[in-house]
Parts: structure tokens; sequence; C-alpha cells
């Protein structure tokens, strides 16, 4: 497995044309301080930028025309004589000047739309067309100039349903019909294999062992076929670019299970790539960096190099910071596993898509109740795990079915809600499950009276669920509560005061979940609807029937707020387990600035930041470890732990919790 370096950087270098003075104050000297002051020790640098220009002299390429020099031999010499490596970018789905010189190659929808003329912006190229051909020749020409290179990162790897002449050919000489969206679908990813297929193969022409990266955002739940492509991972995850603090550890709970090494990728920036003169507080790189190594995977920071080729000193002043701890963290984060007996078994996997509100909503419950997990795909093996989630709308096929039946079989136990566990057409339950279906409730919101011993604490009458629910009557087990039906849905006939009707005061004989010894059932899209709402008294409820339903299997209880996240992993070569403690507090500031300004990216989302790290006192927690212990250090300080063991579970005290804190357990 090629094996990645912790504290590296991304140095976007897209220029424009129109810019003069490229590089002319790149300074080798000044470029290997700034770097080692910054303790990186991998930097990605420019063969050729989303503009379409090289930044080294070529044949097959243009250099760009204000560049007197071989610019990425320089940063890659006075790198590699300080022991940085440098993999090199290619831009792929991207190049404007090529789009500008043979529009026939870009990518055009089944509408017939192209690019907007009147828009300053990049233009996504079909891979079906010469471009390809170019492409390779151009990934070729920068493997051979730079043998001395360590990777090749291929940038923006999608193909549209692109219905250009080319690709409107190749779909009737396919028998494919492209008035049909499955069949442009179906012919995309032809395209895209064919691309994977050849771009691997020239960049590894000359050396069969060099690392290739192919970056599409992040990787794709289920989507395992293209790892063959890939020597790693690189997982884009900017918290302040729309992303947010909670999506990386959703994606890298994924990637750990790919048998790849992998790394986060943050950025520098306030809002996202592309952004000259935008910071974010120091406070937020460290807390960024401490989330990527705490969840099994390396560093990467996001920056942008200045056209005339010197790197800010603020920035990586900031990177500094942030990589110095990294740096004195890394013997306790490199080669671990993880111990998660949680897992959630993605939506995503299933229907293809990105970011689904169900897979969201579980990972975030589970993130802020402190509860280690995985994510997996249906083709993965559910063995290791002693809990499997499936959140809202995971359909179960024959072969599926199967499988959870020995899951379950094997001692496995499953966490369900509402239409999980139905047939892939949602017609009916096909995993025996404790309660009676009645199919889809008509009511829509309804509400939720839940049991004493899973309501909030302060909760004592029904509060509204925003999503129908199925209609299921418990057999046997312990009822999570009762469903109460409102007076009637809202419409033009009925309506009751700003939102939705009140609801009747006698419950409409239906539960709202139920728990057995091996399932929990909730009969709402409880994930989906805290993904959309975020109410304080549904993840409470949830996570109330979570924690009785693992009881004694609970690997972690802590009294953090529910700001802060836990992870577990083990180290087997070296014999103990880290837990990974982590806190800070974030807030939502502005929203739609980029929209004012009407730039790319324009989407209107509140900016997530982090300003302060204010620290936690005397911080409980309590672990069920793997194995039986001798030692509990607070590392990289090397400070031992007191600690009590009962009942298998060792109990301790972090007098001072300050953004990250790692636990190691030696056996």
């Amino acid at each position: 497995m090629y094996h990645l370096r912790f504290r590296q950087v991304h140095l976007d270098f897209h220029t424009s044309p129109d810019i003069s003075g490229i590089g002319e104050r790149f300074d080798r000297r000044k470029w290997q301080e700034q770097l080692k002051r910054a303790h990186v020790n991998s930097i990605t640098c420019f063969s050729i930028c989303h503009h379409g220009w090289s930044y080294h002299p070529t044949r097959v390429g243009k250099m760009h025309p204000h560049l007197k020099f071989n610019l990425l031999r320089e940063q890659m010499d006075a790198a590699h004589e300080i022991d940085v490596n440098v993999p090199v970018y290619i831009t792929a789905g991207f190049n404007h000047r090529l789009s500008l010189e043979h529009p026939e190659w870009n990518e055009y929808s089944f509408e017939g739309k192209g690019p907007d003329p009147l828009r300053g912006g990049f233009i996504k190229l079909c891979f079906n067309t010469p471009y390809l051909d170019l492409l390779c020749e151009e990934i070729e020409e920068t493997a051979a100039l730079f043998p001395d290179a360590n990777g090749i990162f291929l940038d923006i790897i999608n193909q549209g349903q692109c219905c250009c002449p080319r690709c409107m050919k190749g779909m009737l000489d396919a028998g494919l019909d492209p008035a049909l969206e499955s069949d442009r679908v179906k012919f995309a990813r032809k395209v895209l294999e064919n691309y994977y297929v050849r771009t691997t193969a020239a960049a590894r022409k000359l050396n069969p062992e060099m690392p290739v990266f192919h970056n599409s955002g992040h990787v794709s739940v289920g989507d395992t076929g293209i790892l063959k492509y890939f020597s790693h991972l690189e997982l884009e995850s900017l918290p302040t670019g729309g992303w947010g603090y909670d999506h990386y550890p959703f994606s890298a709970a994924y990637s750990r299970n790919l048998g790849l090494d992998f790394l986060g990728m943050t950025g520098k920036f306030h809002t996202t790539w592309g952004e000259f003169g935008g910071f974010k507080h120091p406070n937020a790189l460290r807390y960024e960096c401490a989330a990527m190594i705490a969840n099994g995977s390396k560093c990467s920071v996001g920056d942008q190099l200045h056209p005339d080729g010197e790197l800010d000193e603020t920035t990586y002043d900031m990177i500094g910071e942030a990589y110095a701890e990294v740096e004195q963290k890394e013997a306790w984060c490199d080669n671990v596993s993880s111990l998660a007996e949680v897992a959630i078994l993605a939506v995503a996997g299933i229907t293809g898509k990105r970011d689904v509100p169900p897979d969201v909503g579980a990972a975030r419950i589970l993130l802020e109740a402190h509860i280690p997990f995985d994510v997996v795909d249906a083709g993965m093996d559910f063995s290791r795990y002693r809990f499997l989630v499936l959140p809202d709308e995971v359909t179960v096929d024959a072969a599926l079915r199967e499988k959870l039946g020995r899951f379950t079989a094997d001692g496995g136990k499953l966490i369900l809600s509402a239409g999980s566990g139905l047939d892939p057409e949602r017609q009916a339950f096909v995993l025996d499950l404790p309660f009676v279906d009645e199919g889809w409730s008509p009511w829509s919101p309804d509400y939720v009276l839940a049991a004493p011993e899973f309501a909030p604490g302060y909760m004592k009458t029904p509060f509204v669920m925003y999503l129908p629910s199925r209609r299921i009557r418990a057999r046997g087990g312990v009822s999570l509560g009762q469903v109460y039906d409102p007076w009637f849905n809202r419409g033009f006939r009925h309506f009751c005061s700003h939102q939705h009707a009140p609801y009747r005061t006698e419950p409409s004989g239906f539960d709202a979940g139920v728990m057995t010894d091996n399932v929990l059932y909730f009969a709402h899209p409880v994930f989906s609807i805290y993904r959309g709402f975020g109410m304080v008294y549904l993840q409470e409820f949830v996570v109330n029937a979570l924690r009785r339903f693992l009881g004694a299997e609970l690997q972690v209880e802590t009294s953090l707020p529910t700001t802060g996240r836990v992870t577990f992993f083990d180290q087997p070569e070296e014999k103990r387990a880290v837990l990974h403690l982590l806190y800070a507090n974030t807030v939502n500031r502005g929203g739609g600035g980029l929209h004012l300004l009407n730039q790319p990216h324009s989407n209107g989302y509140a900016i997530e930041v982090i300003e302060e790290l204010l620290p936690l006192a005397n911080v409980k927690v309590s672990v069920k470890p793997p194995r039986p212990v001798r030692s509990v250090r607070f590392v990289p300080q090397g400070e031992a732990v007191p600690f009590v063991e009962k009942n298998g579970r060792i109990e301790f005290t972090v007098p001072e919790l300050l953004c990250h804190q790692m636990v190691e357990f030696a056996y």
C-alpha cells in the first residue's frame, strides 16, 4: 500500500493569461525556509492549470505566456533538497484555453446547452472527444519531464450526461437511447471508465509505481470499482466551503474501510478554493488538522499561490502552528485501524448519490452521542461490527437480505428507521422485524409522545415529526412511544395557524418504534428529519434509545458536550489503542455573500467557522477497551493517567481538554 506523508499542502496555481510577472518572485531559499517553518513534508505543485497553461516548457501544451523559466522544476528541486515530496497537478476536466480553441470538445447537456459565453468561469470538457488523446499526451510528457515527481494528481474527474455530437453517435452505436436519462448515465459511466484506464496508463507509462490520484471531490460510497486506478485517496472537505465540520468524519469513516492510505484536504481559505487574501482563524486550522488525524488520515491544507510565485507568509505561519502539533502526534496516528463496533450501512451506496440526508443525519447523531462508527456499503464485510445502522431508506434486495441474515445469526444487532428493510420497490418489509406494518402514514406532520425511558428529560407532551412515518404496531419488545395524528393535513380545504394542525388528544394506536434484544426500529425517518431540522428533542429521543440498545456494549461514555467528538483506533504493531477526544465550538456566520457578489459557488450557504478554542475542565471518560490494558497515558505528553477499572471498563478524568487530546491504552 502506498504510504502518504502526514503534513501536506495542495498549492493551487490557476493563473489567468492576463496577469504578468508569473513566478518572478520565486526564491529558492525563501521557499525552503517557509516550508520548513510550516513543518510541511509534501507540497502538490502545478504542471497544468484550469486556465490551460503549463508552468514549465512543453511541446504538447502551452507554457503560460508570462512565465520565463521552468517554475515547476525550480519548485521541485527546492523542495526535494529539504526532503519535501512534490506530487504534480494536472487539470483534466477543465482546460479553458482548449475549450475556447476547440468548442467541439466541450460537454453539452441533453437540452443542447453549452457554456455561458458571458459568464467568467471554467468550462467542462468531454472525455469522449479528441481532448482525451491530448490530455494523455500531456500526462505522458509531464511524467517524462519530471520522473522525480512524487505522484500525479488529476483534477475535475467526472463525465456529465453529455450530448455532444460524439456522445450522441456513441450512444446510438451502442444501442442506447439518448432521450433516456438512464442510458445517458450508462454511457457517461463507460466514457469515464475509459478515461481512468487511459490516463492511469499514461501516468505510469515510464514508472509503473507512480502514485496516481483522480480527484472528483471525495469518494462516492459504493463506487469501489474505480479504486484499482488509485494509489491513495485525498478527501476534499473544506468546512467553510459549504461542506461543514461534520462532512469529513463521515467521508473518512467510509474511506478507512477501502484498503488505501488517505488524507483529508481542507483549505486555509475563509470560503472555498480560488480565494486570494482569505483566511480562516488559526484555531480553525488547528482543529481541522486534529480532526483529520483523529479520523485515521493524513493531512493536506489547500492554498493558492500568488501569480508572482511567492508563498504567503501569513498562510504558512498558520499552517506551521497546526502542523507542529501534527508532527508531535504522528506516532500514534499511523497504521491505525478503527475499533468502532457500530457501522452505518449507507443509503448513498444504494442510490449512488452523495451526502444524502439519512446518512448525514445518522452520522451527526452518532457524532453528537460520542459513539465511534464506521460507514460501509452492501459489498463490505459486516462481521467485525456488533451493530449495523440502516438509516431511513436502505432497501433490501435478496443478496443484502441473505447477508443481513448471516449478520444477525452471528449475534449482530440492527438499528433501522422508516423505510429501511423494505424491498427495492418499497412495498413490504423483507426482514423479520418485531412489528405489524400497515404502510405509510397518510398524515404529515404527526407527533410522538415518547415513552418515559426514551423521552428528553424536559419533554412530557407530544413533539412534532416533520416527515411521514410507517404505521406500525409493536409485536413484543418495548414501544418507544405513541404516535399522535394531526387533525388534518394542511391544504386549501383545511389549515390551522401558520404551519401545521395540532395533534388530536388521543393517540393513534400506532407506535413510534420498538426495541427488542436485537432490533431497534424507529417508525419515522428520524435521521432525515434530524438532518433537515436539527431538533434537539429528536436527537435526545434517538440517543436515549441508542444508548439503552447498546447497553454494556457502549464503547465510550463521556461528559463531553454534543459538539465534542470521539474516535477510537487500534495500533496493533504498537500493541496499543488510541482514543481521540476533540472539541471546538463552531458557529455559522454570514450567508449568501458569494451570491451577492455574483461569484461561482454561490449557493448561499452560511459559513461554519471556528474562532475560539475554549478549554473544557474535568472531562469524565469511561472506555471499554478491546483487551486488558497495562497502562493509560495522555499522549504525546507521556503523562500517566490515574484510572479505575470497573466491570471491564476503564474510567478516568481529563483535567483539561483544549481542542484535541489523545489517550493511549497500552496492552
